[in-house]
């Protein structure tokens, strides 16, 4: 098990090594959510770039430090697009992050998520019952059963997506980043809970999808995929528990968020309050 003093050394050093580096971490990402989703990677030191065609996203996949990808809005070109820019992210050894945000809404997300899950996500981000759904949807030993999502809402509690966030972290080799209340990430050893946030966070659209574009800007420069997820998760945190602390209503704290996004430094989000504890 990894100890607290390691991982917030980690977390410092990837957040430290984004703002000076600027690294690009592009999307292929739902439209709901492009503007924000941008707007955070820019805040916290990365650079954006958003794509849609399968050429554009395998030639981002070889130029970039890391990619994002989304299942929020899917359209047909998707179902070549997703699958040839995982293939090029991991024909080139790069991190990527994958939200499987809806996913039991419709057969496109199944089979996409079927194709590229093999070649192994350095972080997947998404609620606890996208979680339990995806580990389901693989098969993997875990405990735990599926409430189901609601529309893109996880009816699934955080706690009781533990078992497959691991089981998925095993899989994977990487991270896992489950978003709730208390977010929770893992590695399949680890497993850390993030404190924090504002209860203005569920009024405004896309903070988990700009939560898995700020992971994918951290994969860019961290050591481990452990150290991404956390530091994103510490940072949304951060940056939702000072917003909410000076707003009054979801529009104004929204733009306070992305503010304190930029405000956020490398110590503070190092020591934003969580806690470890054995997979």
């Amino acid at each position: 098990m990894l100890d607290k003093a390691t991982l917030e050394g980690q977390i410092i050093e990837t957040v430290e090594a984004v703002k000076r580096t600027n690294p690009m971490a592009a999307s292929v990402t739902n439209f709901v959510t492009i503007d924000f989703v941008a707007n955070a990677q820019l805040a916290v030191g990365g650079s954006a770039a958003m794509v849609f065609l399968p050429d554009e996203g395998e030639g981002v996949a070889q130029a970039g430090g890391a990619m994002y990808l989304n299942m929020g809005t899917l359209i047909p070109v998707h179902q070549k697009t997703m699958p040839a820019t995982a293939l090029a992210l991991h024909q080139a050894g790069k991190p990527w992050v994958v939200d499987p945000v809806g996913l039991g809404i419709g057969s496109l997300r199944t089979q996409i998520l079927r194709e590229i899950m093999p070649l192994k996500p350095t972080v997947i981000r998404c609620n606890a019952s996208e979680a339990i759904a995806l580990a389901s949807l693989l098969e993997l030993d875990f405990a735990g059963e599926a409430g189901g999502v609601r529309g893109v809402d996880s009816t699934d509690s955080v706690d009781a997506a533990a078992g497959a966030a691991v089981a998925l972290a095993q899989y994977t080799g990487g991270a896992v980043a489950v978003s709730g209340e208390v977010d929770l990430a893992t590695d399949g050893e680890t497993i850390v809970r993030s404190f924090g946030g504002s209860p203005f966070m569920p009024y405004i659209t896309g903070t988990g999808c700009a939560l898995g574009g700020v992971a994918a800007v951290y994969a860019a420069c961290a050591p481990t995929p452990l150290a991404a997820a956390v530091a994103a998760a510490n940072v949304f945190d951060l940056a939702g528990t000072r917003a909410g602390a000076t707003s009054q209503a979801p529009a104004s704290f929204k733009v306070a968020f992305l503010d304190q996004l930029y405000l956020a430094g490398a110590e503070d989000i190092a020591h934003n309050p969580m806690e470890l504890s054995q997979a």
